[in-house]
C-alpha cells in the first residue's frame, strides 16, 4: 500500500494540496487493487471542517466532487459561498433535530442519521409538506460506549424502518468510524456484516461509509464505498473558530 505523507505541522493549509491529493487518490487505488476492486467504485469525501472556503473552492479545481462538514452553521455558511459549484454536501457530524430542517437547504447526504427524532425532523410538516428527498445513511456505533454517536447495532434495523416511512429521506447504507481500541479491519468486518442485514429492509441500501485519514485501506478491504478523509489531503486542521 501507497503511504500517505503526514502534512507538515504548522503548514498552510492549501500547501501542497494538489500533492496530498493526488497521493490519497494513489492510495485509494492502490488499496482498491489489493482488495480486488477498483477505484471508481469509491467515492472520497474530503472533510474540510475548520477550513476557509477558499480551500474548497481550490478542491474543486482538483476534481473533488464531494465535500463533508461535522458542523451545521459552518456548513451552511460555506455551501452558501460555494453555491456556484456542482458539490454534493455530506453532513457527516452529530445533528441536532432542530437543526435537521435547516440542513436539508443545504446538505444532499446525511451520513449521521443515528436517533428517531433526528429522522422523523426531517419528515414532512404542515408548513413544508413536500420538502426535497435527501440520501442517508443510519451512523452505527461500533463502540460498547452509548455516549458515541450512532444507533446501537441491534437496532439498525428499526431505525432503518423510520427513515424509509419518512418519504423524504433515501437510505443508502451504513456510517461508522472505527473505535480507537480495536484493530480498524475487524470493526468495518462487523459494520459490513451490519450492512448485509440492514439490506433484507432495504435492498438498494448497499452503500458503506467507513475509513478516514488512517484506516481507509482497510475499509476498502471491508466493502466500504464512500471513505471519509480530512487531514491527509487538507493539511492541519486550524483551530476552531
Amino acid at each position: 500500500m501507497r503511504v500517505v505523507p503526514e502534512p507538515a505541522v504548522g503548514a498552510q493549509s492549501d500547501t501542497g494540496l494538489e500533492a496530498r491529493l493526488a497521493a490519497v487518490r494513489g492510495s485509494i487505488a492502490d488499496a482498491a487493487g489489493a482488495a480486488g476492486r477498483t477505484a471508481d467504485e469509491l467515492t472520497l469525501v474530503v472533510v474540510t471542517k475548520y477550513h476557509p472556503a477558499a480551500l474548497v473552492r481550490r478542491l474543486a479545481g482538483l476534481g473533488v466532487t464531494d465535500v463533508g462538514e461535522n458542523r451545521h452553521q459552518e456548513a451552511q455558511a460555506k455551501a452558501a459561498e460555494l453555491a456556484d459549484l456542482p458539490l454534493t454536501w455530506h453532513f457527516i457530524g452529530q445533528l441536532q433535530s432542530k437543526k435537521a430542517r435547516q440542513a436539508r437547504r443545504y446538505a444532499h447526504v446525511v451520513q449521521s442519521l443515528d436517533r428517531a427524532s433526528v429522522v422523523d425532523a426531517f419528515a414532512p410538516t404542515e408548513a413544508e409538506p413536500d420538502p426535497r428527498v435527501l440520501d442517508g445513511f443510519v451512523q452505527v456505533n461500533l463502540t460498547d460506549d452509548p455516549g458515541r454517536g450512532g444507533v446501537a447495532p441491534d437496532a439498525v434495523e428499526a431505525l432503518a424502518e423510520r427513515i424509509l416511512a419518512t418519504g423524504t429521506l433515501r437510505l443508502r447504507g451504513v456510517m461508522a468510524v472505527a473505535p480507537l481500541d480495536e484493530e480498524p479491519r475487524a470493526a468495518f468486518a462487523r459494520l459490513r456484516t451490519i450492512s448485509e442485514r440492514l439490506r433484507t429492509v432495504e435492498p438498494t441500501a448497499t452503500d458503506i461509509s467507513a475509513g478516514m485519514s488512517g484506516d481507509h485501506a482497510e475499509a476498502i478491504a471491508e466493502g466500504a464505498t464512500h471513505l471519509r478523509i480530512g487531514t491527509a489531503i487538507t493539511g492541519k486542521r486550524p483551530d476552531a473558530p
